[in-house]
């Protein structure tokens, strides 16, 4: 038996790399999925119409991809990761190719929905094959090459999305996916080999439950996309929605405490580690709002940077990220997840409550430092987390713990979105004496000649922004009191037998 376990382990180091490849490449889709579209808007408004609704290019996707992680989660721990990755995966190339024949604004929402429900398969099976695939002490390297993808992702996105738009139709945006996500998908059919689960093993699906979730979570995101934005929040559709979420609750509470395999397990939320992470995580997802949406529009209109000029202001924050993920191995093997955490949500908060203290108007590089440090705190805020829970569960629990904790960061960044737009709006509207947005002042300010006092615009504007990043540090310091509370102070970590099983998961076929 020591034998067959070994001969499995060094063909997995043999054979992962085919893998690894094929992970990265569809998170990478999924990443610049995320980005690319909203350079090409103005063209696919030209071409399509439906401006009132073009955001829901966005929103449609997010609800979708988000909605339907814990349940991609649960089916991978039920049926395998690879089934959930392929399906998934010709999800969204599906979705791809229908959104590349869309005929109007509508089809090409509901196309993006259907790319949205591939992408959660995708975005939650490839985190918790990267924990499958690597031993503890090696996590660090995946994590830290998936984060470079996304690094790279939301540099590269929105200025691909720009060049194909201008140089080819739009369509071209979605069609680029066919031929990498092809291949991709061939290296996991090809490379990818689970052994064949016994038919005791098979558990009867919670399909009920996974429609009261998708149900419960489709209405609440779309009251917290929407509210404020397409009506007012306190108009009746915004307490319409966000009753039929509340009660909707309610009956997933009820569906999963009767399931005899739920969806959304007890054990989640009742296991302190994993509780204690979601939660945190949840507000990381809340703080990050703050720089990956305002900063390109303080860099633009109170900076007057162009804007790929601020978009490298805001990626200063994306190289630092995979970095300090990847030197966090040092940290918290000497000290712990927990305290390994604690100092990069202590370090986010001072970087968060920094930004108001930035000179006016300031340069470039002020901002971009600040980004560039916020990116390695939040590197060693996130990983030791995400690795740390991964480590308490087994094989069979690993893809809903992870799908819980993704969801929660989500989660944290709709709600982020919807209470920090509030706020930005309040501010600007108490400072301008009136209503306004801060997108349509951000707006104006592009065309100074069309303002009378575009001074007192940018110093709003400036003024909205600062009120979001003290908000933001408040969910930072919320974050470090979450884990100083909640969560042990050593993780119950499985042991490494349990936690990598060569017997469970191997990228190459064995002879024997």
């Amino acid at each position: 038996m020591g034998t067959r376990t070994d001969t499995g382990t060094q063909d997995a180091i043999r054979g992962r790399g085919a893998v690894v490849a094929a992970l990265m490449l569809s998170m990478a889709l999924v990443a610049v999925d995320a980005t690319i579209v909203s350079t090409a808007v103005p063209q696919i408004v030209g071409s399509l119409g439906g401006f009132p609704i073009f955001s829901w290019l966005f929103s449609g996707y997010l609800l979708a991809a988000t909605v339907t992680l814990p349940v991609y989660g649960k089916l991978s721990d039920t049926f395998g990761r690879k089934p959930v990755l392929v399906a998934g995966s010709l999800l969204f190339l599906l979705g791809s190719a229908l959104c590349a024949l869309a005929w109007n604004m509508e089809s090409l929402i509901a196309f993006r929905v259907v790319q949205g429900l591939g992408g959660g398969a995708i975005q939650g099976t490839v985190q918790t094959l990267a924990a499958d695939l690597y031993p503890l002490k090696e996590r660090p390297k995946i994590q830290a090459k998936l984060s470079t993808v996304w690094a790279i992702a939301s540099i590269a996105g929105p200025a691909l999305g720009g060049l194909i738009a201008a140089a080819a139709d739009w369509r071209w945006i979605f069609l680029i996916n066919l031929p990498i996500g092809a291949f991709a998908l061939w290296l996991i059919v090809r490379h990818l080999h689970e052994p064949a689960r016994e038919p005791v093993a098979r558990r009867r699906v919670d399909w009920p439950g996974a429609l009261a979730v998708f149900a419960c979570g489709g209405v609440l995101l779309t009251a917290l996309v929407q509210g404020g934005v397409a009506w007012p929040w306190l108009s009746a559709p915004s307490l319409a929605l966000f009753g039929a979420g509340l009660a909707l609750v309610g009956v997933v509470v009820l569906v999963e405490r009767r399931a005899a395999e739920p969806i959304i397990p007890g054990w989640v939320w009742r296991r302190r580690t994993i509780a204690a992470v979601n939660l945190a995580l949840g507000a990381l997802g809340l703080l990050m709002v703050a720089p990956t949406v305002f900063v390109p529009t303080y860099a633009q209109s109170v900076l007057g940077l162009a804007p790929i000029a601020a978009g490298f202001v805001l990626s200063a924050m994306t190289l630092s990220w995979p970095v300090s993920a990847a030197f966090s191995q040092h940290v918290y093997r000497r000290i712990g997840f927990r305290n390994t955490a604690a100092i990069g949500a202590s370090a986010a908060a001072l970087l968060m409550f920094a930004f108001p203290l930035l000179p006016y108007p300031g340069s470039a590089w002020q901002p971009a430092l600040l980004m560039l440090l916020l990116g390695a705190a939040l590197g060693i805020f996130q990983l030791p987390l995400i690795v740390g829970v991964q480590s308490t569960v087994d094989w069979a629990e690993r893809g809903t713990a992870t799908a819980s904790v993704l969801f929660c960061r989500q989660i944290g960044q709709t709600l982020g979105a919807a209470l920090f737009g509030a706020v930005a709006n309040g501010v600007l509207s108490a400072r301008l004496g009136g209503s306004g947005s801060l997108d349509s002042v951000a707006r104006v300010l592009d065309d100074p000649g069309s303002v009378s006092d575009p001074e007192r615009l940018r110093r709003a504007v400036d003024g909205a922004v600062d009120a979001v990043f003290l908000g933001a540090g408040g969910a930072a310091c919320l974050a470090l009191l979450v884990l100083l509370a909640l969560a042990p102070r050593r993780f119950p970590l499985l042991p490494e037998q349990q936690a990598v099983p060569s017997e469970q998961l191997s990228p190459t076929r064995r002879a024997d």
